[in-house]
């Protein structure tokens, strides 16, 4: 169980005022329940994520969690730059108390990053970093997943090869994905939350959470247009 219990967040906008991500935000995560998180670009859904996963405070209020959670995964990492693989995966497997060879064996084989894997982070391409981070975060195991826009990368063979690890993670498993994606929140997600003005708003049929979402963005495109 993830709880938000109150929870503010908000940034400083360069020109004086501020921007709110959450405005006293309760709710709950419940494990069993995959969720599906959206809203417009910049609304706050990798703060969320960062949030959940401890690697962001709140301004006030308390996030309570219960349970093994990841870091967010996505094209942003969770991996150190300045070390290479194999340093950022034997490290990560001690903080999570796991064995460093088995780990280390499984994203060698999983990441197929040969060579590089004993190279920096920082050399990495974006979609080499997103490897090593789905393949050290599979060899962990949690009971929370946070997703944050990717589920696989590469090409069409090892995109396979990552929804057929992922799918078989998630059957014990609770999954919180942020995709601009409706084909991915449709496969993955029970429910779907909204991210607008300071608010995350559930929705128990994730069709009706992409249907407002969708709303959301043709009404903030005819404002612009009008403007």
């Amino acid at each position: 169980m993830i709880i938000f219990d109150n929870v503010s967040k908000a940034f400083p906008r360069p020109g004086g005022g501020k921007k709110v991500i959450l405005d006293r935000f309760t709710a709950a995560f419940r494990p069993g329940t995959n969720v599906g998180i959206l809203g417009r670009n910049g609304a706050g859904k990798s703060t969320l994520m960062s949030l959940i996963s401890g690697a962001d405070m709140p301004d006030s209020g308390r996030i309570l969690r219960e349970g093994k959670i990841s870091w967010p995964l996505g094209f942003r990492g969770g991996v150190h730059s300045k070390l290479t693989g194999a340093q950022n995966t034997r490290f990560i497997a001690d903080i999570y108390g796991k064995n460093r060879t088995k780990v280390l064996d499984f994203v060698a084989d999983f990441s197929e990053l040969g060579p590089y894997l004993d190279m920096p982070v920082k050399t990495y391409s974006a979609g080499m970093k997103a490897r090593l981070s789905f393949g050290i975060c599979m060899a962990i195991g949690f009971e929370y997943y946070l997703i944050d826009e990717v589920i696989a990368v590469g090409d069409s063979t090892f995109k396979k090869k990552c929804k057929d690890v992922f799918d078989e993670r998630r059957e014990n498993a609770t999954l919180l994905l942020v995709s601009h994606s409706s084909g991915l929140l449709r496969s993955f997600c029970d429910i779907g939350g909204v991210m607008n003005n300071g608010q995350l708003t559930f929705y128990n049929d994730i069709e009706e959470a992409i249907e407002v979402h969708e709303e959301i963005l043709r009404t903030s495109a005819s404002q612009r247009r009008s403007a």
